[in-house]
């Protein structure tokens, strides 16, 4: 596993970068095709080549995770892939690089691969954008969902998440001169300020909402009034309900300045992953792992898409560390076995439902 764990690392595969992840795509299907047999598929998008594996029969589940990361070109150089000390370090080595080999080398441990499907997306970093239908047409065929997104903390799985997106807020003003007229322009910066404060409001933290602004920019030069700014704004919500009433809210902001306009774009494209979704595999897991526990979290994953289709799906089945898209990202050696052991189970397990 470390050895196929280098490899990946080794690649760097950031996203949007399209050599790169061909050549990463390429490594995993190598490594898939090595290790379990069969041929690996490259689905192409417009994001990347997607990798797609199946071992034949009537789909029964689906292993899911993909081969992009955050980091940019070069970041190898500076932080190379080491094992030291009990733990593996290096570019994507916890999200999702190790998880990817974890099950891998699980499903290469099984004598019978029927019905099983792997599926490694291009582009989960950035939204999954081009790869989402293909993920929820291969969930909603094989029914059930395993996803090899890095554990919580503990090596706990994820049997809940919130839903998240990201707004943007383009303020339009009318740009004078600071000192000889401010009064002709039309303020964009102090339009955004009063937004920032009214979006700052829709949050809810008592219910799990938060809605928080956490990028901004605005103006050319100090004498200037500006005529542009734009926010950032990113929201996490626990439920449908929540997604509809804070999606309404950012559609109905109005200007408060005269002559301001606004424009809004973005929303919740990842609605959120119930605890009902996973507390069928989540059971499964527990008999396979005595004492393995389950958490809900913050952060997103392409499981979301497929637990609000309807399909049993459970997360953070995939590589125990930490500092995920850090510089102090690592994996810990010793779980690595037996996070490929607890794939190989529920696989197993969902086999002969």
């Amino acid at each position: 596993m470390l050895e196929d764990l280098r490899t990946l690392v080794e690649i760097e595969s950031p996203s949007r970068d399209l050599d790169a992840l061909q050549a990463s795509a390429e490594a995993v299907a190598g490594i898939i095709e090595e290790r379990v047999g069969g041929t690996a598929e490259l689905v192409s998008s417009d994001a990347g080549p997607h990798v797609h594996w199946s071992g034949g029969g009537d789909p029964k589940v689906l292993i899911l995770g993909h081969h992009d990361t955050v980091f940019p070109l070069g970041t190898l150089a500076r932080r190379p892939f080491k094992v030291e000390d009990g733990r593996a370090t290096g570019p994507g080595v916890f999200d999702m690089l190790g998880g990817l080999v974890q099950a891998v080398h699980g499903v290469a441990s099984l004598d019978d691969r029927s019905g099983v499907e792997i599926l490694m997306s291009a582009d989960e970093e950035v939204g999954s954008r081009a790869s989402r239908s293909l993920i929820e047409e291969r969930a909603v065929a094989c029914g059930a969902v395993l996803v090899l997104e890095g554990a919580a903390d503990g090596g706990a799985v994820k049997i809940a998440r919130k839903g998240c997106g990201t707004f943007q807020v383009s303020i339009a003003g009318r740009a004078s001169h600071a000192g000889l007229e401010p009064e002709a322009g039309v303020n964009a910066l102090i339009e955004a300020s009063h937004q920032v404060l009214a979006i700052t409001e829709l949050g809810r933290p008592e219910i799990g909402t938060t809605v928080t602004p956490t990028v901004a920019s605005a103006g050319t030069t100090d004498n200037v009034v500006p005529a542009e700014a734009k926010l950032i704004v990113d929201v996490r919500v626990e439920s449908a309900e929540e997604k509809a009433r804070v999606e309404a809210a950012f559609a109905a902001l109005t200007p408060r300045l005269s002559e301001a306009t606004l424009d809004i774009e973005g929303g919740i494209n990842r609605p959120p992953m119930p605890e009902s979704a996973s507390a069928a595999l989540f059971a499964i897991a527990r008999d396979v792992m005595p004492g393995v526990e389950g958490t809900a979290v913050g952060g997103g994953s392409d499981g979301n898409f497929t637990a609000a289709i309807g399909v049993p799906t459970l997360d953070g089945l995939g590589a125990v560390g930490g500092g995920a898209h850090a510089d102090h990202e690592y994996l810990l050696v010793d779980s690595m076995a037996e996070r490929a052991n607890l794939v190989a189970g529920l696989v197993r397990t969902l086999q002969r439902s």
